[in-house]
């Protein structure tokens, strides 16, 4: 969550006589995250959370983010809904930009996740991956591996200021993953950026998911791998054993995974820490100045990535494997 596109109480007061929603009360923009401008807002009826769609997204794909999560909703998964404009729509625009409002989901990230909580993630996890069958759009994962070079390129001239040697490193790095990318391994619905700001704790209990902006289709087991890079290390970028253990038995309790999905996972891990290296490093560079946006350290994940290219098997992961497997 960000704030790009500010708006003033006249134009968002406007906005809400298209809903049954009450009258406002307050409203105040969240700063956390890169992606949308949003606000908390406070009615007469409830709190809501109102989001103003920027230009890296695209409006063609408003109708899956937003149907996705009535999908998952209609299905038991926790998670925000969209609120229905008093003409039945979903999406309205204001101040320029598509905007949604959007049912306040109640609870708080965890700042200091424990090998407990990244069990529950896992299961929530899977949990959504079974609930999102048989959702009928389809939203292929632009931040794939095919995507990931054109947006090095887009970032390359800045990379050296942030680490000498990137000009060099990443393009390898690249190669390698075009190369050794694997195929035919379970799709369905994925989150895509399931971080601890969008999981919800409730008196130490998962209450439910958020942000599903990056959503769309591909290898489930990709999925999980976001989550490890996500969950399962720690401040300094060494990775917990533990919590990565919890969040595969976790997951697998719901959904066991595939012999090809142990398999691949180390390279999804992989890849996956050069899709959050990249898209920080753009962000790093390309932010505008005077945004309400917190910009997030790409070295973080280039640290991660040169952890998973030492890992040879998903049980240097945690994963624990049976007797018979």
């Amino acid at each position: 969550m960000a704030v790009y596109t500010d708006i003033s109480e006249d134009e968002l007061k406007s906005f809400l006589t298209q809903y049954d929603a009450g009258e406002l009360m307050s409203y105040k923009g969240i700063a956390e995250g890169v992606e949308n401008s949003n606000f908390l807002l406070h009615t007469t009826k409830a709190p809501y959370i109102l989001t103003l769609y920027e230009k890296r997204v695209d409006r063609n794909d408003l109708p899956f983010f937003l149907g996705l999560m009535q999908h998952l909703a209609d299905r038991g998964l926790s998670c925000p809904l969209p609120v229905p404009r008093k003409d039945g729509a979903q999406l309205g625009e204001l101040a320029g930009r598509p905007a949604a409002l959007i049912s306040f989901l109640e609870g708080m990230w965890l700042r200091k996740p424990e090998a407990r909580h990244c069990r529950d993630v896992g299961e929530a996890l899977a949990r959504m991956h079974l609930a999102g069958e048989g959702f009928e759009i389809r939203r292929e994962n632009a931040l794939s591996v095919s995507g990931w070079r054109p947006l090095w390129d887009k970032s390359v001239d800045g990379a050296d200021d942030v680490e000498a040697g990137l000009t060099a490193e990443i393009p390898a790095e690249l190669d390698f993953l075009e190369a050794h990318w694997p195929k035919d391994l379970p799709s369905g619905v994925i989150h895509a950026d399931l971080f601890p700001d969008n999981v919800f704790f409730l008196n130490d209990r998962l209450s439910g998911l958020i942000d599903f902006y990056f959503a769309c289709n591909d290898y489930l087991v990709y999925d999980l791998a976001v989550c490890i890079n996500a969950w399962c290390f720690e401040k300094d970028c060494s990775f917990n054993l533990t919590k990565g253990m919890e969040m595969i038995a976790g997951y697998q309790s719901v959904r066991p995974l595939s012999a090809g999905e142990i398999e691949a996972l180390p390279i999804l891990a992989r890849g996956s820490a050069l899709r959050f290296f990249l898209t920080r490093l753009y962000d790093w560079i390309m932010t505008p100045a005077g945004a309400m946006v917190t910009k997030k350290d790409p070295k973080e994940y280039l640290r991660k990535l040169r952890f998973h290219q030492k890992v040879e098997h998903a049980r240097e992961y945690g994963l624990e494997m049976k007797a018979d497997a």
